[in-house]
């Protein structure tokens, strides 16, 4: 990789494969700004016409919870059982939720 291109920031790159799906981190990519990111994503990501719907965002601009404090975070959730959807029956013909 030449040395300017070491300094362009990094973006990761979500897919929508099909109309009514949640997009799904694919990869990341170096870019000069959003613009040339969308342009290089669909280049190297939707070679095949995987996708209806990109994203791009700076890596930078991405705020993750620490795996180390996972218990403590995620505490609160367990006790709400009703926010999990195992109490209802999916029917045959719906192939996506």
């Amino acid at each position: 990789m030449s040395d300017e291109r070491q300094h362009w920031p990094l973006f990761e790159v979500f897919i929508r494969a099909r109309a009514g799906l949640e997009h799904k981190h694919v990869g990341s990519l170096h870019a000069v700004d959003a613009k040339m990111a969308l342009e290089h994503a669909r280049d190297v990501y939707t070679r095949r016409m995987e996708g209806v719907s990109l994203w791009v965002v700076r890596s930078a601009d991405i705020t993750a919870s620490d795996p180390d404090d996972a218990d403590a975070f995620f505490e609160p959730a367990k006790d709400k059982i009703y926010r999990h959807p195992t109490f209802y029956e999916i029917p045959d013909e719906v192939k996506n939720i």
